[in-house]
């Protein structure tokens, strides 16, 4: 690309704004201009030269300079510079701009009756040269495109559109345009915070309303400027976003976004999960390659394929590779013993029983619309055919406790006969417990408990206690040490080589705080900081997090090198964990070459700064390929590493920068968590899937209650794309007022 010489507007007192010569810094040469990988695209490069000034202080916009590029007649970049002030109008140079767009959609033409176009002529008076302010910003944004003309080139045809708009979009960022933003919110046109997805559409439609305003208001002839980009109409780009939707994660369903659901072992050992779960609204199905084996995820995806294909009801299928996550190691699995309580009041009068399922072994969950308090597999059909409502069951709890428990209902299931029984007394069951009926007139029967799972294992921490977290080994799983230090393991060495002594970690999503006290090749010693008044849980495969330390760690673990092999045949997208920068990209990019999976659907997940920060380049960097794209708001990492404070402008971010890329965004993390887990929601939960509507798909983690979410949430979504409008009654005065 070869810029010609520009020349510099009678403008006066700019040299300071480029910190040299003004005819010098505006001299373009051979070295098309890059973005900065940040947001804050406001220092623009030309070989060697910092021309600064396109965003400055509140008043900044007021004299700025502004340069564009064009081709010239022989097929070569030729550049414009203007400058613009509050009492000056727009200065140009060598500008060639062809009005040839008969396409161009104006989505503002009838926004004013006739007779009010006087009135509004006359505010846009007041305002000076908005028209021209609003001419310089198109003119930047063309001039992006043009400066960063190699990069887009590199970009699969497929994404080209959408590349081009999000170099339009980090163009309109990297200026102050918060009083422009007032001038034309006070004439009724342009929201230069909603021409995401379409900037140069939007801009081209603003022009020319002024345009028509000014001609209509004063007789004159002036022509306004039509952009030559006929593919960035307003349709074209939401037609656009929306088959980068559809590609990706499918076509909408009653109009309303999609669903995510996160399954594990419990998809398998239920036979009607999966079916429920589509059933009540889920589209998308979510495997998290760092649980499980290739064994779990086949079973689980044959029975997804199996009953989306029996419902007719099309579900694809999202498998998140690992990524180098760092996580407590395991610890040593407690006794295999059950704690059965019925609900008491703060006297220890019992207040309700505790339900208990009772079930053949192998029967698998109890149905779902059963809520017990614990579960019981027993391995003895004969015992479980002869047991009838009404009847009771004895035995010797694991301290010798005689106990009981009383049926209550029967129920069919998979492969037996299911009950429930109520249990009025503490008891405590572990396997090989035997259960006996004596009912009148019957002679005893007897089964055995079985299955009964180990309980579980954790470190209590309170604030000032100092945990020591040790290299994991193949002979050891601790929980505190010989002097009763808690202890944990971590099988990351980037752990054990990046922190330092007097950096913050966090555990599990940040619901623990530490200070690094001290740290060794094999041991790391933290105070507590932030926990619970009662202490907090720390518990095996949790996560850690060090926002702080400098951590080096490569994009794609050999782990998912080899997971990626499975996702590629069996799935129809992969989720790529804590990418920070470009060269993660690019290992991606390779390794998708190498396997020929140019179809499979990529989702870049975001919960780093780094990953953060440079989320524009990296989405341009894989915009190369013509793979589906989409971003995942990790918002559990990225909260523990950003702040917590910080995570409403975060999200604002990510989405903005998205929808000018024609990304769909999947809304993830603590989705009606409580809901999920408990069978209520918050009103915080709700409104925070309200805002989650913007994206194209909302995810839901497993929980015990996850069938009464998806059904929540589904309802929420149909009644936004219904567009219900809540009644509003008319307003009735008091007759006493005075």
């Amino acid at each position: 690309m070869n810029f010609g010489a520009a020349s510099l507007g009678p403008i006066t007192n700019h040299a300071s704004y480029c910190g040299t010569n003004p005819t010098e810094a505006l001299l373009l040469r051979d070295k098309p201009l890059h973005l900065s990988c940040g947001l804050d695209a406001n220092i623009l490069v030309s070989r060697g030269n910092m021309f600064q000034g396109l965003r400055r202080h509140k008043q900044a916009f007021s004299l700025t300079f502004i340069v564009s590029a064009i081709r010239n007649g022989k097929d070569e970049h030729e550049s414009t510079i203007g400058a613009y002030s509050d009492d000056q109008s727009l200065t140009i140079s060598k500008s060639s701009h062809k009005a040839n767009d008969t396409t161009k959609e104006s989505v503002a033409s009838s926004l004013y009756p006739s007779e009010d176009h006087s009135q509004h002529a006359k505010i846009l008076g007041n305002h000076g040269n908005l028209l021209d302010k609003l001419k310089a910003i198109h003119m930047h944004a063309l001039a992006m495109e043009q400066w960063n003309a190699s990069r887009l080139k590199q970009c699969h045809r497929r994404h080209a559109m959408s590349a081009a708009n999000l170099i339009h979009y980090l163009a309109l960022r990297s200026l102050d345009v918060d009083q422009i933003k007032d001038d034309l919110s006070s004439v009724g046109l342009l929201n230069l915070e909603t021409i995401n997805p379409y900037v140069i559409a939007s801009l081209s439609a603003g022009i020319q309303m002024l345009e028509n305003l000014k001609s209509t208001s004063l007789d004159g002839n002036d022509k306004g400027i039509t952009s030559d980009k006929s593919e960035f109409t307003r349709s074209m780009m939401i037609d656009k976003a929306n088959s980068n939707r559809d590609f990706l994660i499918g076509p909408l369903q009653d109009e309303r976004i999609h669903i995510m659901v996160t399954v594990g072992r419990e998809a398998i050992s239920n036979e009607t999960f999966i079916n429920d779960v589509l059933k009540t609204g889920a589209t998308i199905i979510r495997i998290n390659c760092a649980h499980g084996d290739p064994s779990v995820w086949s079973e689980i995806i044959r029975r997804v394929k199996m009953n989306s294909q029996m419902l007719e009801k099309p579900c694809r299928i999202l498998m998140d590779l690992a990524g180098p996550k760092l996580r407590t190691g395991k610890m040593k699995p407690g006794p295999c013993v059950l704690k059965i309580s019925p609900k008491k009041n703060a006297h220890g009068n019992m207040i309700n029983p505790a339900h208990v399922w009772i079930a053949p072994k192998g029967a698998g969950p109890p149905p779902s619309h059963v809520s017990p308090d614990a579960v019981l597999y027993v391995d003895a059909q004969d015992f479980l055919t002869k047991l009838e409502i009404g009847d009771t069951i004895k035995f010797s709890d694991a301290r010798g406790k005689q106990r009981s428990l009383k049926i209550s209902k029967k129920f069919p299931v998979f492969n037996g006969v299911g009950f429930m029984a109520d249990c009025t007394k503490t008891c405590y069951v572990e396997n090989g417990m035997e259960l006996y009926i004596k009912a009148n007139k019957k002679r005893a029967s007897f089964g055995c408990v079985v299955d009964v799972p180990p309980t579980e294992t954790f470190v209590r921490l309170r604030v000032g206690d100092l945990l020591v977290i040790t290299r994991d080994s193949s002979n050891e799983e601790l929980t505190s040490s010989k002097a009763g230090t808690p202890r944990v393991t971590c099988s990351s060495g980037y752990l054990f080589d990046s922190v330092k002594p007097g950096e913050p970690i966090a555990f599990d999503d940040g619901k623990i705080w530490g200070v690094i006290k001290g740290t060794s090749i094999s041991e790391i010693v933290v105070s507590i900081t932030r926990a619970g008044p009662r202490g907090t849980k720390l518990g095996p495969e949790k996560s850690i997090n060090i926002p702080e330390s400098n951590i080096q760690y490569e994009g794609l673990t050999s782990k998912d090198i080899i997971d990626l092999e499975f996702v590629g045949s069996h799935a129809d997208i992969v989720g790529i964990s804590f990418v920070r920068n470009v060269n993660d990209i690019v290992v991606l990019e390779q390794e998708l070459k190498k396997r020929k999976l140019e179809h499979l659907g990529i989702v870049l997940k975001i919960e780093t700064k780094d990953g953060l920060k440079n989320l524009a380049v990296m989405i341009l960097e894989a915009m190369k390929l013509p793979n589906p794209l989409g971003i995942m708001i990790a918002r559990g990492d990225l909260a523990v590493e950003c702040g917590w404070e910080q995570m409403a402008d975060i999200q604002e971010q990510i989405l903005s920068i998205c929808s000018a890329a024609h990304v769909p965004v999947i809304w993830a993390t603590q989705v009606l968590e409580s809901l999920v887990k408990t069978g209520v929601p918050t009103r915080a939960e709700i409104t925070d899937v309200a805002c989650g509507r913007r994206a194209s798909c909302i995810m839901l983690n497993k929980g015990k209650h996850i069938l009464e979410a998806i059904a929540t949430l589904d309802t929420i979504l149909k009644s936004s794309s219904t567009k219900v409008k809540a009644e509003v009654k008319p307003l009735v005065l008091s007759n006493h007022l005075s």
